[in-house]
């Protein structure tokens, strides 16, 4: 709360408040009158860093001097102080303003005494030398806590670590080590920033964030930081670095080296739930030191306080920022907002939170106020209660509490979502004990209606007994220890019992050397639920989620995995995390198959929902590959080594199932590569480009393979080149293809790349298939090729093959491919890639066909795809089923209609 009608009150007025609110102001203005006259003239503006520089500037000492620079910090940080005191408690100023004005006079102050050490030092010893690139060395200093994170708060100390790029030695006369001249450098800042003078102090420095905390070396090499991180960085130490920030000299060329060598350590390049863990520990000491100190009362790391709102903020980022770098932010309410934008909290969530931070913090700064010390505590002394009370905008203490203990319970209860302790389940531990024998284990399941339970017991005992359940480290077997029973008793609430907990238990025995995953499934039981019901309706689903665990936490927001995608914004977000990787070969590869995951992922949750018709879903999945391609083949034409122009002109062109816009979850990619380019190196370059996207495309990373691909399909087959100008793709279709190429080319079109060189296939395609044919001719070859396509797939087992049996799926397509090469010239529409359906509709409409036996086809190709879709989805191949289930008549009437029943 803000005092009313402060615009229309005196300067004495506000002074007067200012000066019942803090003691410390008082005690300043009453010793130093040119004090009071400066804040007369000043207090209306805002307090910038211009304003902060320029004081510096007119202080009347000479900045390059030491003991001169030592007065003068501590002269303009009162200067600071008063004002920011006298603004803020009169509504002037926001919390905003006095969290960078705070964090702007301390970054000055390092800048100033920095600049002003190094050159004393280097008359003494000279400049500080790297040993193997032989360029000046300089000392960064880095801002830590709230310092780093542009958020400081007026009685703080500053936490700081010193590092320099690399050892040498200085190049005076007086030679020293680069470590040791970077210590007595160090040290003399210290002295100068924290040391108390007649003048007071400028801030209190915390070193103990560096390596080693306070035994270590005051100062680092990068090398020495990188191998600390890497072999005995802690989890408390990752949380501590999120807000690290280089400080002095903020124009140092060496920060973006110190920032590539930080980020591995603080941002995992995985989902790293395990870091909930870390925290809960981590906050359970701060709480029990609070309790032991009697510190309940403290609005900064009591319950409910300011620490909660950081952990539950940065807890995001230590667990998603290093696959959203839009999460590597450092300000917490910058943080808040960007995970309500991202849709990891909700709005309200994030508006509690928000307000609850400026009261909390608004709060400090009036307890810092009163005498200008480093206190988070509520006052005991009852003149300071109404003091504060006051300085809040409250009537009373009564009333200041009970807003605070609002904001406090809304916080608390917030972080026990995030990092409240599961419940354990004593009656389902049972089923997982140590001692339970395999008949006890199967009496048990048969009682919560297993239909396979000794089979089930036994792979149970065989997880329990197995060498890998043994060797896994304590925390990892204690999450497992707490999954499995959860498993048993949601497998249970599933038409399959026993298959449900066996995919569960593969799984499960797939990522349990991964601590994050098991952490992730231990600390979201919501998303175990969503995990069985998926696993039981798809043995496909279970392994690809097996291959891809990572996957798993998109299993965590409902309303975002059942919402279908706007490739518009994936496009964006992919391109944003390309850019975040850019020049790291293997990370773009990662990214590529990371996002192509996440997206089929969220499809088949949506499929298995029954949220989306087969047409639909395919029609999706081809779109998202289209985007795969062209990212592809920009990558590959931006990287590559020999290139004669900055824009490709070329073009991929999608065939089969792809190109027909019929593409399923683990379909491969027909794909063809035309060019459209006279310059002398086109071949060359083009091929070459052609080799890498199809690299790229089909090799197998840690993060497994975007697509399998198949390019037979290019003129001349495997024999042929791997691109082609689009001229002499216009001549082979025209002169030398076979009918069954050209049988092909009705599904094919343009899918990434140059759209100018598409439209130029498109054009070919359609004067190839318009061309005037022989009908017999015709017939003859296509029934020809569908002979040996049968011949390649015998079925002798009684049923029907829903693929390549008589009145199947591939008579349907043979059909459609026969229509269009045979009656395109007279009805071009026939070449408009619709998918099989609408163009058996259309043949329908314009009389080719009976209408009626095409809606009945067409029917059957619905439910033949259908039912090979869900076949698919557990694993049934070849897709058989019994003799009439499905209704083919028609498909075999209308083959009758066409080729005369010859076969």
């Amino acid at each position: 709360m803000n005092p009313p009608g402060t615009q229309s009150r005196t300067f004495d007025d506000l002074l007067q408040r200012t000066l019942r609110c803090s003691r410390y102001a008082k005690r300043v203005l009453d010793s130093d009158p040119d004090l009071l006259d400066w804040l007369r003239t000043a207090y209306s503006t805002k307090c910038s860093q211009a304003e902060i520089r320029d004081l510096f500037q007119h202080s009347g000492q000479n900045l390059a001097e030491e003991a001169e620079l030592s007065h003068a910090l501590r002269k303009v940080r009162i200067q600071v102080m008063v004002k920011l005191i006298l603004r803020d408690l009169n509504g002037l100023a926001d919390l905003k303003e006095v969290m960078q004005a705070m964090t702007t006079l301390a970054e000055t102050c390092v800048q100033l005494a920095q600049s002003c050490l190094m050159e004393a030092l280097r008359a003494q010893f000279g400049t500080p030398i790297g040993e193997t690139n032989g360029i000046h060395q300089e000392l960064l200093i880095i801002g830590m806590g709230k310092l780093g994170g542009c958020e400081l708060n007026v009685s703080s100390d500053i936490d700081l670590i010193f590092v320099y790029p690399e050892d040498g030695e200085s190049n005076g006369s007086r030679s020293l080590s680069n470590h040791e001249f970077f210590t007595r450098m160090g040290r003399r800042l210290i002295t100068m920033i924290s040391e108390h003078t007649d003048n007071g102090y400028v801030f209190r420095v915390d070193m103990r964030l560096r390596p080693y905390g306070e035994s270590g070396p005051l100062v680092m090499s990068f090398a020495a930081l990188e191998e600390y991180l890497l072999s005995q960085g802690r989890e408390w130490e990752r949380y501590a670095w999120i807000k690290a920030r280089v400080i002095a000299p903020a124009d140092s060329p060496q920060i973006d080296d110190l920032t590539r060598l930080v980020k591995p350590f603080v941002f995992r390049k995985y989902l790293d739930f395990g870091a909930i863990d870390s925290m809960r520990s981590l906050h359970a000491q701060i709480r029990q030191e609070v309790q032991r100190s009697d510190r309940l009362n403290n609005i900064k790391l009591g319950p409910g306080g300011i620490r909660e709102i950081e952990f539950t903020a940065q807890v995001f980022q230590l667990i998603r920022a290093g696959r959203e770098p839009k999460l590597r932010i450092r300000p917490t309410q910058s943080v808040l907002k960007q995970l309500m934008e991202t849709g990891h909290l909700s709005a309200q969530v994030v508006a509690d939170l928000d307000s609850a931070y400026v009261f909390l913090r608004n709060l400090e700064h009036r307890l810092q106020y009163l005498d200008d010390q480093q206190t988070q505590e509520l006052p005991e002394k009852d003149e300071d209660q109404r003091v504060i009370a006051t300085a809040m905008g409250y009537n009373d203490y009564p009333a200041l509490l009970a807003e605070l203990d609002r904001h406090r319970t809304l916080v608390s209860q917030q972080f026990e979502q995030i990092f409240g302790a599961q419940q354990d389940d004593q009656a389902g531990e049972q089923l997982w004990r140590e001692n339970i024998t395999t008949d006890e284990l199967s009496l048990s399941l048969d009682e919560l209606g297993y239909h396979e339970s000794n089979e089930s017991a036994q792979r149970l005992q065989q997880l329990r007994n197995s060498n890998r359940y043994r060797q896994l480290p304590e925390l990892s077997k204690q999450r497992l220890d707490k999954l499995v029973p959860q498993f048993i008793a949601l497998s249970a609430r599933h038409n399959d019992p026993d298959g449900t907990l066996s995919r569960l238990l593969v799984m499960l025995e797939g990522i349990s050397r991964r601590a994050a995953y098991l952490a992730f499934l231990a600390e979201y039981p919501e998303a175990l639920q969503r995990l069985t019901t998926l696993v039981a309706s798809s043995t496909w689903a279970s392994e690809y989620l097996t291959q891809h665990p990572a996957l798993l936490d998109e299993l965590l927001d409902a309303r975002e995995i059942y919402q279908e995608p706007d490739w518009h914004s994936v496009g964006d977000d992919l391109q944003n995390r390309l850019d975040d990787c850019a020049g790291d070969a293997e990370r773009v590869l990662d990214v590529l198959r990371q996002v192509q995951q996440e997206q089929t992922f969220r499809l088949l949750a949506m499929d298995l929902q029954g949220l989306l018709p087969l047409e639909t879903l395919s029609d999706h999945l081809s779109d998202l590959a289209d985007l795969m391609l062209h990212h592809v083949l920009r990558l590959s034409w931006t990287t590559a080594r020999k290139r004669h122009c900055d824009e490709a002109q070329f073009a991929i062109i999608a065939y089969g199932k792809l190109g027909g816009k019929e593409l399923g979850y683990a379909s491969d990619l027909d794909l063809i590569f035309l060019y459209d380019d006279d310059h002398p190196d086109a071949q060359e370059n083009y091929a070459r480009l052609g080799q890498r996207i199809n690299t790229m495309l089909s090799s197998y990373t840690s993060s497994g393979r975007l697509y399998e691909i198949d390019l037979r399909l290019r003129p001349n087959g495997e024999s042929g080149l791997l691109v082609s100008s689009i001229t002499a793709f216009a001549e082979y279709q025209l002169e030398h293809a076979w009918v069954w190429e050209h049988q092909a080319l009705t599904r094919a079109r343009f899918s990434a790349g140059e759209r100018k060189v598409g439209e130029a296939f498109e054009q070919i395609r359609k004067q190839v298939l318009c061309q005037s044919r022989e009908l017999q001719k015709l017939r003859t070859e296509i029934l020809a090729m569908r002979q040996k396509m049968h011949d390649g797939h015998p079925n002798d087992s009684g049923l029907f093959d829903i693929k390549h049996d008589s009145g199947g799926m591939v008579d349907i397509e043979f059909m459609v491919q026969y229509i269009i090469l045979a009656y395109a010239h007279q009805h071009p529409e026939l070449t408009a890639n619709i998918g099989n359906l609408a163009l058996l509709k259309l043949a329908g409409e314009i009389g080719l066909v009976p209408v009626d036996i095409s809606a009945q086809v067409g029917m059957a190709y619905r439910t033949l795809r259908q039912t090979q879709h869900r076949m698919r989805l557990n694993n049934q191949s070849p897709c058989r089923i019994a003799q009439g289930e499905i209704e083919t008549s028609a498909c075999k009437d209308l083959w009758e209609l066409l080729f005369g029943g010859e076969r």
